[in-house]
């Protein structure tokens, strides 16, 4: 059942992602050749406690660790490991942050030191596709519009849209109803209504669609070994619009980047 919420419930929600995006701009100057997840993973915990929140990943469903760093290959929940990134690595952040009972969830993928060029093209691709699907988030319109958005703008640019793994609602427990895949046909699924507080994640592969899990049940890697990038907004529908409650503003800040100028049409 999907738990629609208030605008002072979408309020509270703001602070946590926004704890979350404070979070993710903190470790965006940290990653670089040399440093390794770990340490990334301590940085997290540490700021996300000293600024009044709670790890929200951090024995979720028994998983160990403050973060989940994917990289390379990996798509999503990689373990962060004492393995130092390397120059043309990229790694996907994803956190998750706890305050006054509601999630804050989302995720950001860095180059760490000088990438290939078609790497920073799949990067820039998984990030445009995230606010195609956005856009979409609008009452009356429904789930399958957001996958359809992000599947047709990545699938146009040869990439794979993974199946298994998808976006989902949240509130005072991680995932909620409802599932948002990242693929779909348009006009088909839930409806979108006021108050849907969803997370957009697109998982987006270089080659095939197709995964697979390793033996540790956690870290999800592409089947063909070619690199995965991922974004994630928490994102609320406020007088029938999208609303993002993150912001990638720190991360951007931190790096030197411009700010995403798509955001301002929502």
């Amino acid at each position: 059942m999907i738990k629609y919420k208030t605008r002072e419930e979408i309020e509270i929600m703001r602070e946590s992602a926004l704890l979350v995006s404070k979070t993710l701009g903190m470790l965006a100057p940290e990653i670089k050749p040399g440093v390794n997840p770990l340490h990334l993973d301590k940085l997290a915990h540490d700021f996300i406690k000293d600024h009044g929140g709670v790890p929200g990943f951090l024995g979720l469903y028994d998983f160990p660790n403050t973060l989940c760093t994917s990289i390379n290959e990996q798509v999503v929940h990689g373990i962060p490991t004492k393995n130092a990134l390397t120059d043309g690595d990229i790694i996907s952040v994803d956190c998750g942050v706890v305050m006054n009972g509601y999630y804050g969830d989302h995720a950001y993928t860095f180059e760490v030191g000088e990438v290939a060029p078609e790497v920073t093209a799949l990067l820039q691709a998984t990030k445009e596709s995230l606010y195609k699907g956005i856009e979409q988030t609008r009452s009356g319109r429904r789930m399958g519009d957001i996958g359809h958005a992000i599947q047709k703008y990545t699938e146009d640019r040869g990439y794979g849209v993974v199946r298994e793994l998808v976006g989902h609602g949240l509130g005072k427990v991680m995932h909620e109803d409802p599932q948002v895949p990242n693929y779909g046909k348009q006009g088909k699924g839930k409806k979108i209504q006021e108050g849907l507080v969803i997370a957009i994640e697109p998982m987006i592969n270089m080659g095939t669609h197709h995964v697979k899990q390793l033996p540790d049940g956690w870290n999800i890697v592409t089947a063909d070994g070619k690199y995965s990038a991922h974004f994630e907004h928490d994102v609320a529908v406020v007088d029938g619009k999208p609303e993002i409650l993150s912001t990638f503003d720190y991360i951007h800040k931190a790096l030197g980047m411009p700010k995403d100028s798509v955001v301002a049409k929502f």
